[in-house]
């Protein structure tokens, strides 16, 4: 071979991850609310479009769970218990994210007890063609703010212009997350009303709020659900806990503001003449995921597997009680599609039920920062695979 003939390039088979710890991708901007609900209202106009893929024959699986029985006959095996599952969530999100990934946590309520969060979350993305990893990062705070995202960049769309009063309903983790995202949606905020399962969270939750948001002069503890949701132009209810209907909060329709906007990322029980009355506008973060629930969860979906508000209307149309197109997806009225309301001062029923291609979206971004920032520790697989 002489000088001038090309040589060959060999393909590198070396693999390298970035690894983002919590505090790095706080550095990264993880909480970075205003461009996560930028984010988020990008991604659910894509999975309005349909260029994502999630688990499941029909794409859009919430995820794979491990479950656990009431009793074992194996002394080493987890018991069902309030919130116990491990769960894996994988997706495919396209537009300019184009990227593969998985959030994969175990959840425990119990877990509060030992001062950690119920749910903890990893999250590893990957090249689309290859399948190699290239980013595995803490989860705890992507997921915590892009559920508080999509549901902010509805508000920000569907929330009373000059809102002032919010409600909080389930002073948690993800009523935390969710103030921000609200408050970002709707400066104009100024009171709120707290109603907690225990005085003691509504005061420390009083107490967090009344640290970090001075722009509420009044700070209410509410000592029912309906004292939360009256004269409220924001409702945000996130409570958790186990499946059935007499565990799920209720919020009766006759207590919902006109023109409120309500924010309904968990459990809850709502009154069926009121859900059919046409009220209240019906919206989903993505109709296809209530679809699927209903199709790997026997009816009625809503009483036996999980307690979104969505999954209830799913029910209601299977049953033919409720017509399929008084639902309509967010990311429809995001590009103008579709309307946010059908009248002036229709109240806005917000469910939001989760999916991992935010994750994808969220993480892909904060890794993006990470490298932009320098920040992460880079973890080698290998440089060739022993087997191939």
């Amino acid at each position: 071979m002489t000088s001038s003939e090309p040589t060959e390039t060999v393909p590198s088979t070396r693999i390298d991850m970035l690894y983002l710890s919590e505090p790095e991708v706080i550095a990264a901007g993880v909480k970075d609310m205003a461009r996560c609900m930028e984010v988020m209202e990008e991604v659910l106009v894509l999975v309005a479009k349909g260029d994502y893929r999630m688990a499941g024959s029909s794409a859009n699986s919430h995820g794979a769970q491990i479950s656990f029985p009431e009793s074992s006959p194996f002394p080493g095996m987890p018991l069902d218990a309030a919130d116990r599952r491990f769960m894996a969530m994988p997706a495919y999100l396209g537009g300019r994210f184009d990227t593969a990934g998985v959030k994969w946590y175990g959840s425990n309520i119990e877990n509060r007890e030992q001062g950690l969060p119920r749910s903890i979350h990893l999250i590893v993305l990957n090249d689309k063609v290859t399948g190699a990893p290239f980013a595995i990062m803490s989860g705890n705070l992507e997921s915590a703010y892009r559920t508080a995202a999509v549901p902010g960049a509805a508000a920000k769309k569907l929330a009373p212009v000059n809102a002032k009063s919010l409600g909080i309903i389930g002073p948690g983790a993800m009523n935390k997350s969710a103030l921000h995202a609200m408050t970002t949606a709707r400066p104009t905020l100024d009171t709120i009303r707290i109603n907690g399962r225990r005085r003691s969270t509504s005061e420390a939750f009083a107490a967090y709020v009344s640290q970090n948001y001075p722009q509420f002069t009044t700070i209410e503890i509410a000592e029912t659900i309906e004292a939360a949701v009256r004269d409220s132009d924001i409702v945000s209810e996130a409570v958790t806990g186990l499946v059935g209907s007499e565990n799920y909060p209720y919020i009766d329709g006759d207590w919902i503001k006109p023109g409120a906007f309500l924010s309904l990322p968990a459990n809850l029980k709502m009154d069926k003449e009121y859900t059919l009355s046409g009220k209240a506008r019906l919206i989903a973060d993505a109709k296809p995921i209530y679809e699927a629930w209903a199709e790997e969860y026997p009816a009625p979906s809503h009483e036996t597997a999980f307690g979104m508000i969505g999954l209830y209307w799913q029910d209601l149309i299977d049953a033919g009680d409720l017509d399929e197109s008084r639902v309509v997806n967010i990311g429809d009225v995001f590009d103008d599609s579709v309307a946010g309301r059908e009248f002036d001062e229709q109240p806005v029923l917000f469910s939001v039920g989760g999916m991992g291609v935010e994750d994808v979206a969220w993480a892909k971004t904060v890794y993006e920062n990470a490298l932009e920032l320098g920040i992460g520790t880079k973890l080698n697989l290998w440089d060739s695979p022993n087997l191939s």
